[in-house]
């Protein structure tokens, strides 16, 4: 059971990192590593991905809401929208990520989250993050959203269940290498992993009804809170900074961080 102290923390690098592309799950496994923290188990797992949730419905809420109306008009037979179609965009880049969690979930849970894999994911995607803003730079880009753009970037989120790999980080960089601008694959990313963090978040809440462990319930409202404003924040400072800075600090800092892993993993 983990104290006050250790959840603000890791409910802070849950907010942090769920949506920046540099893995969470490479920054959650360093607390336990090299400070002997235990395990913040499931029903923390939940309290954190139910704040990173409600930050990004809060964050585009407008944008939600105006999908959500026009895609359920244009079940009801009104012409297709932008927005409606971007509802089906969304749905088709889930199923490939959904596949790969339902049937390949226990595999992964089983044998790659080792430190060395996590390391090598964090390294590899960091690089391949690289290529694609620098590609980015050179050629601004302006492709629009479409189904095969849609498909690919599911495919390439595929991925993401493997620690280390980033959700963000993978969709944005499919996203670039197809030609989509920054700003554009931020929104589409952010986007989303709605219905892939609600649908992790309903696995755990499912697996968490099969425990008989006490709850600390004011531990996991405090989860929520601030998992939930630090992803609001990071949100925000990241959709402003994307076109002045890039993406660039974040390869770097992933290169860094493999190189720290490895080296707890050596040593």
């Amino acid at each position: 059971m983990i104290d006050t102290t250790q959840a603000i923390v890791l409910a802070v690098v849950q907010g942090l990192t769920e949506f920046l592309p540099i893995s969470s799950s490479a920054h959650l496994i360093i607390p336990r590593l090299l400070l002997g923290w235990p395990d913040q188990g499931l029903a923390f797992d939940v309290a954190v991905h139910v704040g990173t949730l409600s930050a990004v419905l809060m964050y585009y809420r407008e944008d939600v809401t105006r999908m959500a109306r026009h895609w359920l008009a244009s079940l009801a037979g009104s012409p297709q929208t932008e927005d409606s179609r971007t509802v089906w965009y969304i749905v088709v880049a889930t199923m490939p990520a959904g596949l790969v969690g339902l049937l390949g979930g226990a595999f992964i849970e089983a044998h790659l989250r080792s430190l060395p894999v996590v390391a090598a994911t964090t390294l590899v995607f960091g690089i391949l993050l690289g290529v694609a803003d620098r590609r980015a730079g050179i050629n601004p880009g302006g492709r629009e959203l479409g189904w095969r753009v849609a498909c690919i970037i599911g495919c390439a989120q595929a991925l993401a269940p493997i620690p280390g790999v980033s959700r963000s980080g993978i969709t944005m960089t499919a996203a670039l290498l197809l030609g989509m601008s920054r700003q554009a694959s931020a929104r589409f990313s952010f986007l989303l992993s709605i219905p892939i963090i609600a649908s992790a978040g309903l696995l755990q809440v499912l697996e968490l009804g099969k425990t008989t462990h006490a709850v600390d319930w004011s531990q996991l409202a405090l989860g929520v809170a601030v998992s939930g404003i630090m992803a609001y924040l990071c949100i925000a400072a990241f959709l402003r900074l994307l076109e002045k800075v890039g993406l660039m600090p974040f390869v770097y800092y992933r290169i860094a961080l493999a190189g720290l892993l490895y080296f707890i993993w050596l040593a």
